[in-house]
């Protein structure tokens, strides 16, 4: 079962929130979406869940087109959005039920699934509460649990982690990582330890188009594994070392710079020669692995 996003494009007046989007997220698979907020995240995934038209493209779930087919692909989709919508005045057991309904779900076979839920989504302590006397970590559990009640192919988790706790972040997480074992799932967030905890390829999507698509340990990979920091006492220019990798000033200051490099030990080397070129004062040069966190400033950034 996969999420196929074929050319998607939505306009909103004079602004494009999508242009030309298209991925693909496969079964077993963590995919981590990603980008600035404003970038056309929450659009994407209202129109693969059918909350929104697109006006060119299509979302197909296992070849079926949710622009042709809505109902049929509703019930091969779970959704948990970012305010993750709960009828707090509710049970834990009543709700659950009464989702199950809306789906045609009915008798022992709903009964059943509610007790699984409650007892994958680790609710057992608080399932004789109503969910409005629930911690924002349970409400999330409650949301996830209603995402999969009718147990679909494909779930789409728009900042499922906002708002928690230290440890409520690592049981999520953990819950996450065991569900998506036979399932396909997106997961949206701007949270980059988030992704690099959970996620194994990555879509990056800024100003409506995407800009990155990979396997996160490629992404770490392509344009330099290094990341060099270059801090001096006088003003650096850009283009000295441009021929080393990709540069960009850190901060607001023209004395520190980052330069992405694919070799860091002869980068050093070419480093210090421009110094004594340009006869600067060096204060420090620090070497890290690329992370997560610098290709997206890097790409966003551009």
């Amino acid at each position: 079962m996969s999420l196929e996003v074929r050319q998607l494009t939505k306009i909103y007046g004079p602004q494009k929130a999508l242009d030309n989007v298209s991925f693909q997220a496969d079964k077993g698979q963590v995919l981590g979406f990603l980008g600035p907020n404003g970038a056309g995240k929450s659009t994407t995934m209202k129109i693969a869940t059918g909350f929104l038209i697109p006006d060119f493209g299509d979302v197909k779930v296992n070849g079926i087109s949710v622009l042709k087919h809505p109902k049929e692909v509703s019930r091969l989709i779970g959704y948990l959005p970012e305010h993750n919508p709960l009828y707090l005045d509710m049970y834990i057991k009543e709700f659950l039920h009464f989702i199950g309904g809306l789906y045609g779900m009915s008798g022992n076979a709903l009964k059943n699934r509610t007790s699984e839920l409650i007892d994958l989504c680790g609710l057992e302590v608080e399932a004789h509460k109503r969910i409005g006397q629930l911690s924002k970590g349970y409400r999330q559990r409650v949301g996830l649990a209603k995402a999969l009640i009718h147990d679909p192919e494909v779930i789409i988790l728009d900042e499922p982690t906002t708002g928690l706790d230290p440890n409520q972040l690592v049981e999520i997480r953990k819950l996450i990582k065991n569900i998506s074992q036979n399932k396909t799932m997106i997961l949206s967030t701007h949270i980059m330890q988030e992704v690099e905890a959970i996620c194994e390829k990555v879509v990056i999507i800024n100003r409506g188009k995407i800009v990155a698509s990979d396997l996160l340990k490629n992404l770490k990979l392509d344009g330099g594994n290094s990341l060099l920091t270059l801090e001096t006492e006088e003003e650096l220019q850009l283009e000295w070392f441009e021929n080393l990798g990709k540069v960009r000033y850190l901060g607001s200051s023209k004395n520190a710079i980052s330069i992405a490099v694919q070799d860091a030990a002869l980068s050093r080397k070419e480093i210090m020669t421009i110094l004594q070129e340009q006869n600067l004062s060096l204060v420090s040069l620090q070497q890290q692995e690329r992370t997560l966190e610098s290709i997206f400033q890097q790409i966003t950034e551009a």
